[in-house]
C-alpha cells in the first residue's frame, strides 16, 4: 500500500478537550502501531482532511515516523477553504503548525463552506485517492466517521480497498500495555 487515508473521531466525540489529555498519547500510540508496519512495507503518503482530533494527532505520528522513514509524506486536503475559521485560537495555532509541516496542502473545493455536500465530496475524494483507510472508530459508537466508512465500504466491495479500524477495545489494550510498561519500569 502506497497511499492511506487516516481519519476518525473529532476530539469532543471522545470527550477530549485538550491536546495534552492523557488519552491523546494512547490514541497516537495506536495510530503509530498501525502505520509503522505500513511504512516498513513502503507506505509513501498519509492523507488527512485536517480536522481536529484523530486526523491532526495522526499528522503528529507521521512527523515522528518521518525521522525513520524519510519517504513517508503527509498530505492535507481540506474539504473547503478556511475550515479553521471558527475554531478557537489554540486550535487554530495547532492547525497552522500541522499545516506548515505537511508535505502537501490543498483544498478539495476551492471555496469556503457553503453546503454539506462538500463533506460527501471529501469522503469520495479520499477513498478514490487512497488504497486503504485507517479509521479510529467503534461500530457501537457511531459518530462523524461513519460517513467516510460507508464510502470506503462501497469501494472495499470491489476487493481493491483495505479498511483497518482502531476500536475502543483496541485503545483499551494500548492503555493496558502502556500502563504495564510503566509499572514494570517503576517497579510498582
Amino acid at each position: 500500500m502506497k497511499v492511506i487515508t487516516v481519519s476518525g473521531y473529532k476530539p469532543f466525540e471522545l470527550g477530549i478537550f485538550k491536546n495534552d489529555d492523557p488519552g491523546v498519547a494512547y490514541i497516537k500510540k495506536a495510530i503509530e502501531k498501525s502505520l509503522r508496519p505500513l511504512a516498513e512495507e513502503g507506505l509513501q503518503w498519509v492523507l488527512i482532511s485536517g480536522q481536529l482530533g484523530i486526523e491532526l494527532w495522526a499528522a503528529e505520528v507521521v512527523f515522528d515516523l518521518q525521522v525513520e522513514y524519510d519517504e513517508l509524506k503527509l498530505g492535507i486536503l481540506t474539504p473547503f477553504l478556511e475550515q479553521e475559521e471558527k475554531w478557537n485560537e489554540d486550535n487554530k495555532e495547532y492547525y497552522e503548525y500541522i499545516m506548515s509541516s505537511a508535505d502537501f496542502v490543498d483544498s478539495i473545493t476551492k471555496r469556503k463552506y457553503d453546503n454539506p455536500n462538500q463533506f460527501r465530496l471529501k469522503n469520495e475524494f479520499f477513498v478514490s485517492k487512497s488504497e486503504g483507510l485507517l479509521l479510529v472508530y467503534d461500530e457501537e459508537n457511531p459518530g462523524s466517521p461513519k460517513y467516510l466508512l460507508e464510502t470506503a465500504k462501497k469501494k472495499a466491495e470491489s476487493g481493491e480497498y483495505t479498511i483497518m479500524t482502531i476500536s475502543f477495545a483496541d485503545l483499551q489494550l494500548i492503555v493496558e500495555e502502556e500502563q504495564s510498561k510503566d509499572h514494570f519500569w517503576t517497579g510498582e
